[in-house]
């Protein structure tokens, strides 16, 4: 007897291929099995979708492949999981197959039963971990064991917005030991935002839960690991043998059948959101995610709960709390009853001419330094300069194969594109006109740290020795252990000022830090992207936070932390709200601006994205695909606006182009793309479609 598995593999949405394939197996295989298939002249990775035991009509049964082997020994991917990646692949109009290999180790593609086997045997022997204690809380303050209460009787997503410093992650750390103690099986997952801010978060956790839960009870998932660890640690939440998994964006499709407790730390922050592939929110699947797990576990009466936490909550998530789809619990005070920074603006229009850094902030960092405090400066570019220029002739350090700029790095002498990596030495005159004098234009990290190290030669330590100037950001940290050698230093004190992009603004907790500079603040300010001023006030109070968390340190000094701001607009409303800390008078002003301009989250969006060999192309298509949809079902509740090119139009010789489409009712616009995907994949063989290479369907995308 013949049994008919309908497998998904990895097939993006615009190849046509949106469902899953039929194959033949002597085998009655469970959904949810992984298996390897043939496709084309390949053998590649699927998933077992269903599994009936007649053929589809229509289909020729000797022309239908077998499946080529099965992964023995794994569990198959329960129901919530498949429900999960359903809700995405049609949400986010993906096909299901890219969302479901998205979310599976690419190394477990590769791997014969054999070698599985023997990685699964290894696994094996981790120490099964024992069921921990319930938290005592008696370090806890109020606010945090208020929150912990109510988190414990949430029936809806809780929102915790607590100020920088306020103890928000001792919060996880109690609510996930509740969590294991109540269930033998539970499973925790904990995402951040950045790879950066996993190794902080996992040695807290580690040296919480390793005592009581054993070893290998907490592993990561993030994109900075080998294939050998992503699978192990994969294997190890599948299988139920990590307790608490901690990751990236990445982790929200991680098979876990356990799930009992869902924190998204910094949830306002866009990394959350996936650029490319399948392009979805993890923060918005963590909330499905909890509801379907909740569902199901409804007979056993218990529940899945959801944590956002954020000093900065994204717009969408406060709207969500002001209508009551969100609890949201308020933690305002400090660990310790610290104060938050003070706000200090400096007026550039009141510096010497051409100053990167105002001379008072430079006096004020000499003096924190001098009594053995650190500095944080914040300049949000990376690089010695955005662009290196001749003023004779006008050539710039553009890149021949993107619409930007290459940035100049003096450390090792060269010209890098940041967009599709295309890297040269500096050239030693003008390309273009010979001439020797080219010179940077800007700012960025390794100018500053490099003035910086100038502006403070004369200043000394309280030990006698010099100032200590260093810069982290992803140049800085790219090698394997940079980044934890770097946050060591800052730590022990041997840095005094540290100079960074965003990457030092989220979650670290630096207790000696006093004082923090933002540089170049403005550029949110008048930016075409309306999400612009949102981002800049959580990058500003974000930075800010990390000043003065250690009270007691702030109280042995005798002085107030500061944050200091430079700035062209000093009277602008965003800095008014960021004086008095006052995020929810922020967001209210912001969500009237956009209530009244139907912008997110009052209205809903969706990118069309197309790229091609030419601008003409992309425009063609797009315009050819615009003219399709005027027929279908619910076009007269979108509307779609006329293709323009991306900001950065070019990138690695494809050229950009996108269509707005937006609608008052996110059910409308859900009706609209999914009627209009198929007309999408029929335009490719119009006329109109030579040179284009692909197109993209972006849903709540974050950039228009």
């Amino acid at each position: 007897m013949s049994f008919w598995p309908n497998v998904v593999v990895a097939t993006p949405a615009h190849s046509g291929v949106a469902e899953g394939l039929c194959y033949r197996s002597e085998l009655s295989l469970a959904p949810g099995t992984m298996v390897r298939v043939p496709l084309g002249a390949r053998e590649v990775l699927g998933v077992v979708w269903e599994c009936p035991a007649c053929a589809p009509p229509g289909l020729s049964e000797a022309r239908t492949r077998e499946v080529a082997g099965v992964l023995d020994g794994l569990p198959p991917l329960n129901d919530r999981w498949r429900q999960l990646v359903q809700f995405a692949a049609r949400y986010y109009q993906r096909s299901l197959g890219e969302v479901a290999l998205a979310a599976l180790p690419p190394q477990l593609r590769d791997l014969s039963s054999v070698q599985l086997a023997r990685r699964l045997k290894r696994s094996a022997g981790t120490p099964q971990p024992s069921t921990p204690g319930e938290p005592d809380g008696h370090d806890l303050s109020e606010e945090q064991r208020a929150a912990l209460a109510a988190l414990h009787v949430a029936q809806a997503p809780v929102l915790l917005f607590g100020a920088t410093g306020s103890g928000k992650t001792e919060v996880y750390l109690q609510a996930t030991q509740r969590a294991l103690a109540e269930d033998a099986d539970a499973q925790v997952l904990v995402m951040v935002p950045e790879i950066n801010l996993t190794p902080q978060l996992e040695a807290r956790f580690r040296e919480r839960f390793e005592p009581l839960s054993g070893a290998g009870a907490v592993v990561c998932l993030h994109s900075g690991m080998t294939p050998a660890q992503r699978l192990a640690s994969w294997l190890a939440a599948h299988t139920g043998r990590a307790r608490i998994v901690l990751g990236t964006r990445m982790a929200v499709l991680a098979s876990l059948p356990g799930l009992r407790l869902i924190v998204v730390d910094e949830e306002h922050d866009p990394s959350y959101k996936s650029q490319e592939g399948a392009r979805y929110s993890a923060r918005d699947l963590a909330v499905y995610r909890a509801k379907v797990e909740s569902e199901a576990l409804a007979p056993q009466g218990a529940r899945c709960r959801v944590v956002l936490g954020s000093a900065t909550p994204s717009l969408e998530s406060w709207h969500a709390a002001e209508q009551g789809r969100y609890q949201r619990l308020a933690m305002p005070g400090r660990i310790g009853g610290g104060a938050l920074p003070r706000l200090r603006l400096v007026d550039m229009n009141h510096q010497p001419k051409g100053a990167v850094l105002a001379p008072p902030l430079v006096a004020a960092m000499a003096e924190r330094i001098a009594r053995g405090e650190q500095c944080l400066v914040l300049l949000n570019r990376r690089g010695y300069a955005p662009v290196l220029a001749c003023h004779d002739c006008g050539w710039k350090s553009a890149c021949p194969h993107c619409s930007a700029y290459r940035v100049f790095h003096k450390l090792d002498r060269t010209l890098r594109c940041h967009h599709c990596g295309f890297t040269e030495r500096v050239p030693r005159a003008c390309p273009d006109c010979g001439n020797l004098d080219i010179a940077p234009v800007g700012k960025g990290t390794e100018q500053l740290e490099e003035q910086l190290a100038g502006l403070l030669a004369d200043v000394t330590r309280p030990d006698g020795g010099p100032a200590r100037v260093s810069r982290m950001d992803a140049d800085s940290t790219r090698h394997k252990g940079s980044l934890e050698a770097q946050l060591a230093t800052m730590h022990s004190g041997e840095v005094d000022v540290l100079v960074g992009t965003q990457m030092i603004a989220k979650g670290h907790d630096f207790r000696r830090i006093t004082l923090v500079a933002g540089i170049n603040a403005d550029s949110g300010l008048f930016a075409s992207d309306y999400r612009a001023p949102e981002r800049l006030f959580a990058l500003l109070m974000q930075a800010g936070g990390r000043a003065g968390r250690d009270a007691a340190f702030m109280s042995d000094q005798g002085t107030g932390s500061e944050m200091w701001v430079q700035t062209w607009y000093p009277q602008h409303p965003l800095f008014d709200a960021l004086r008095r800390h006052d995020f929810p008078a922020f967001a209210a002003t912001q969500l009237a601006e956009r209530e009244s301009a139907g912008m997110p989250p009052f209205g809903h969006q969706a990118l069309l994205r197309a790229d091609a060999r030419t601008q003409q192309a992309a425009h063609a298509w797009l315009n050819a695909a615009a003219q399709a949809a005027q027929g279908l079902p619910h076009f007269a509740d979108v509307t779609l606006y006329p293709a323009v090119p991306l900001t950065i139009q070019r990138v690695a010789n494809v050229e950009r182009a996108q269509m707005l489409v937006e609608s008052a009712s996110r059910g409308a616009l859900q009706r609209f793309l999914a009627a209009w995907q198929p007309t999408l994949l029929a335009c490719r063989s119009l006329p109109e479609a030579k040179g284009l290479i692909r197109f993209a369907v972006d849903v709540d995308p974050l950039t228009v």
